[in-house]
């Protein structure tokens, strides 16, 4: 059975072009400067893992990362 996953995004290369928050709603939100933020501890809720492996790899910034605990 594959873990869980857990999302962080990198503050340091994250450029606010927002497309993880188009693709996922449900696991990023983004600051007052547009910049995208986890959800909470960054967990990933079953059944979105799908959409976290899509935000992760149509982020320009690669400012995505994804653990698998």
């Amino acid at each position: 059975m594959p873990g869980r996953l857990k999302i962080h995004v990198d503050q340091d290369k994250c450029q606010g072009h927002s497309r993880c928050k188009s693709l996922a709603p449900e696991l990023f939100e983004l600051d007052e400067y547009g910049n995208a933020h986890e959800i909470g501890d960054g967990t990933v809720p079953a059944g979105l893992e799908d959409k976290a492996w899509l935000a992760h790899s149509n982020c320009p910034e690669l400012a995505i990362e994804i653990k698998e605990e």
